[in-house]
């Protein structure tokens, strides 16, 4: 009997130094795809997906701009999505986070191969000459990883007393389980990093991230909408969670609202990717949440969140990890 799967593509930083080579692994006719990838790629100018991946030296100011990673992660993930076994798996659903999005509208069948490249590549390249401000990193979660909602409504406030005492521009940006990040422009971050209480490495700022998902972005999303037309998108063929947990089913999407959302809201309004995955779990109810490569960065997240539902009698970090070793709920192909 196949299982029932939830599919998550992850987002911007998920490739490190650690997945170097993450596309070698594959049977070459999993891979085909990759040379018309970097066909394109070669048409713009810019690295090969082949070349950033198969080099032996991990580079930050390389691999994590926006024109060079949002591709490459795009093209692990699909890599994983395509070495699916359909004898296996039955897909029920797919989302991702914040750009892995994009990835979800290919997956999905909501935007073929070359639309979904042009749709990457653009919102990629956008911020070539200059990225528009930046994103930091903040957890609010108690050791067990239930939230701690005191904690994250006091960030919260800071985010706003950061605008309102003019310190800098701060909005939220992406709630990820028991994280939050945030998004602003420099003097605002710069600002909320000093304040913000030292827990471990946090708050951290994320390598080479715009303020993504922040009314920042407004510029953006208009030269989006001049670029990038309606007709690039057609129907989904598996029902899709955005990042408010609107699911876009197969028979009923309207591939101008489709556009529009991605475009508009998606780009320039906080990002709810605990939304999408509770969605998921609740409307779906699959038998395991699948979670695409590169790396396993959003594992953690996915975990709080199943944490936070009580999914399946999961109450707490060390249920969690016992259920993990017993019988995985989470697959983390990127692992």
């Amino acid at each position: 009997m196949k299982k029932r799967v939830l599919v998550v593509a992850p987002g911007r930083g998920t490739y490190t130094k650690d997945t170097l080579n993450y596309l070698s692994k594959f049977p070459t006719q999993t891979t085909q795809f990759v040379k018309q990838l970097d066909e394109w790629k070669k048409q713009s100018g810019e690295l090969t997906i082949t070349e950033l991946d198969q080099t032996s030296t991990f580079k930050n100011q390389v691999h994590t701009k926006g024109e060079n990673a949002s591709v490459l992660i795009f093209a692990c993930s699909y890599a994983d999505f395509l070495n699916l076994d359909p004898n296996e798996y039955e897909i029920v659903a797919v989302t991702g986070n914040s750009m892995g999005w994009y990835s979800a509208l290919i997956l999905a069948g909501a935007m073929n191969l070359q639309n979904g490249y042009t749709l990457i590549n653009t919102m990629g390249s956008m911020m070539k000459k200059e990225v528009i401000g930046g994103q930091i990193i903040y957890p609010f979660t108690h050791d067990d990883w239930t939230y701690d909602f005191h904690e994250q409504e006091k960030i919260l406030n800071l985010i706003i007393k950061c605008r309102e005492e003019e310190h800098g521009l701060a909005f939220p940006s992406i709630y990820l389980g028991g994280y939050l990040v945030i998004g602003g422009d420099q003097k605002g971050l710069s600002w909320l990093m000093k304040t913000l209480p030292q827990k471990e490495h946090f708050p951290f700022q994320l390598i080479n991230h715009a303020a993504f998902h922040t009314p920042l972005m407004e510029e953006v999303s208009a030269r989006a909408f001049q670029l990038l037309k309606p007709d690039l998108f057609q129907t989904p063929q598996y029902p899709l969670i955005d990042g408010r947990g609107k699911i876009w089913q197969p028979y009923s999407t309207s591939t101008h609202d489709l556009h529009n959302y991605t475009l508009a809201h998606q780009v320039f309004a906080p990002y709810n990717f605990t939304q999408a995955i509770s969605v998921g779990l609740k409307e779906f109810a699959p038998d395991n949440v699948i979670l695409l490569g590169p790396g396993n960065t959003l594992g953690g997240s996915i975990g709080q969140i199943i944490v936070n539902e009580k999914w399946l009698g999961i109450d707490s970090k060390s249920s969690f990890q016992a259920r993990q070793k017993e019988q995985a709920f989470l697959v983390s192909l990127g692992l």
